[in-house]
């Protein structure tokens, strides 16, 4: 679901980056009210969790892979708000330092998954859980399922009108060449089964596992996350490399010069969209989760690492940059 560079047009990333100021900045405002600045590194490792979630690559019949992301999982413990922020710096860490996702589109891909999915996921959990009090993990993963759905669907939209806005003199499109009758039947079909299933299972799966091991996480009290956080990052961590074994590309991710060659129109594209021939490049420092002269699997673990403290130590650094209540104040307002 990542959109990748010169998949949608320089003023579609504008105009999605600018629907996202007024989001990011109601989010950080929320943030500080609702998370202490102590508490603010298991907001990071919540984001570790969508990070980590996000490299691991599910394959679908015909070649093409997805993923979890978590943003309703972060909802859910900490609140939709902290959630859009958390899913936001993880989408951000992938694209600068891992090549995942478009700089450009960067707006355009925290709208789906750190705007629409923890949402939408949250509204369906809330209602669900006040339906059935005692099915909390039930309505979780119908919540996560829901969400990323209605991401997925937005995302289709996105890369569907591109070819009906910008085309050439010769009625070639620009970017995207898929329209609205081709993109949303391709990631939906994916969503609507394996990937949204996917969603509910990381979701319900950790849920239930900070419930029994981790309530602090969840009730963002006590001194530390506590090792079984700790030992349950380290397994995912550990377990990314099964990403690797996903062959093929996500729909909507091939690199330019792959997609003359899909066929999803009939017959073969047989043309490189100008604008994404001739588009914005980016070099991220890993590629793909790859480390130069490192073993795939290794660089795989060794990104999961990296990705994972730049995470905790960029919500230490917001914690101390934009302040927020302290666990006193939290105190006080109790009384």
């Amino acid at each position: 679901m990542h959109i990748p560079e010169n998949y949608l047009s320089p003023s579609t990333c504008a105009v999605m980056g600018a629907a996202m100021l007024p989001v990011w900045f109601m989010a950080v405002q929320k943030v500080k009210q609702e998370i202490p600045k102590e508490k603010m590194p298991l907001l990071g490792i919540g984001a570790a969790f969508s990070f980590l979630g996000m490299m691991f690559n599910i394959p679908l019949p015909g070649g093409t892979t997805g993923h979890a992301v978590g943003a309703t999982l972060l909802a859910i413990m900490f609140g939709p708000w902290s959630a859009c922020l958390a899913v936001s710096v993880a989408l951000f860490v992938q694209a600068l330092f891992f090549g995942d996702g478009g700089i450009l589109a960067f707006g355009a891909n925290c709208f789906n998954m750190a705007f629409v999915m923890p949402f939408a996921g949250w509204g369906i959990y809330r209602v669900l859980k006040r339906m059935w009090p005692q099915h909390e993990l039930v309505a979780a993963g119908i919540g996560s399922y829901v969400g990323i759905n209605m991401a997925a669907f937005c995302a289709a939209i996105e890369f569907g009108i591109q070819p009906l806005l910008f085309t050439d003199a010769a009625g070639q499109a620009l970017y995207c060449p898929y329209p609205l009758s081709i993109s949303i039947p391709a990631m939906m079909v994916g969503h609507l089964t394996l990937f949204g299933l996917a969603e509910a299972i990381f979701t319900t799966a950790i849920l239930g596992y900070l419930q029994k091991t981790a309530p602090v996480v969840l009730e963002q009290t006590g001194e530390a996350a506590g090792k079984a956080v700790y030992g349950l990052l380290a397994l995912l961590i550990v377990g990314t490399p099964l990403g690797l074994l996903a062959a093929g590309t996500a729909w909507g991710e091939w690199a330019p010069e792959e997609l003359a060659e899909q066929d999803f129109l009939g017959t073969a594209l047989g043309y490189t969209p100008a604008g994404m021939e001739d588009g914005f490049s980016f070099e991220a420092l890993f590629p793909d989760y790859a480390i130069a002269g490192m073993p795939e699997s290794f660089g795989y673990i060794l990104s999961a690492i990296i990705g994972t403290a730049l995470l905790v130590v960029a919500f230490k650094a917001v914690g101390s940059l934009i302040g927020g209540r302290t666990d006193y104040d939290a105190t006080m307002q109790g009384h």
